[in-house]
């Protein structure tokens, strides 16, 4: 497994991990298998989207916050909207590797979801597959 170390800059905030994710791939030698992403925190996520126009960012954090706004919560640790956007956005993802690459879409990129930052972030990558002619994972 490799650990990626993100350091988010932002509240809320949309990281591009594609060029790390993809630096992992390369690393693991895989040529066509599966990469399993996954954020062991509870006020962040993963997901999958445009990379191209960063205005789709901002949406999609301003969507998320008027879904989930500001208001009194239980949790009075004073963050809990950014524990219920991590759980609608969610804490995993699985690729495809096709070619020794990830398999993206044109316009798609990945991101980790920043809901209580600016903090550093884990995320774990798993990649498996086949090497060649042989199956490995690593």
């Amino acid at each position: 497994m490799i650990e990626l170390h993100i350091r988010s800059q932002e509240k809320r905030q949309l990281v591009d991990i594609a060029d790390q994710v993809q630096h992992a791939v390369a690393e693991s030698g895989v040529r066509e298998g599966l990469c399993q992403l996954f954020v062991p925190h509870t006020t962040a996520g993963l997901t999958l989207n445009e990379n191209w126009d960063p205005t789709v960012g901002r949406d999609i954090l301003s969507a998320l916050e008027r879904i989930v706004p500001s208001r009194p919560y239980s949790h009075r640790e004073g963050n809990s909207p950014a524990h219920i956007m991590a759980s609608l956005v969610g804490c995993e993802a699985t690729l495809f590797i096709e070619n020794g690459r990830l398999l993206l879409g044109t316009w798609q990129g990945v991101f980790l979801a920043e809901f209580d930052g600016p903090r550093s972030r884990r995320v774990l990558v798993r990649v498996t597959g086949r090497q060649g002619a042989s199956e490995q994972t690593t």
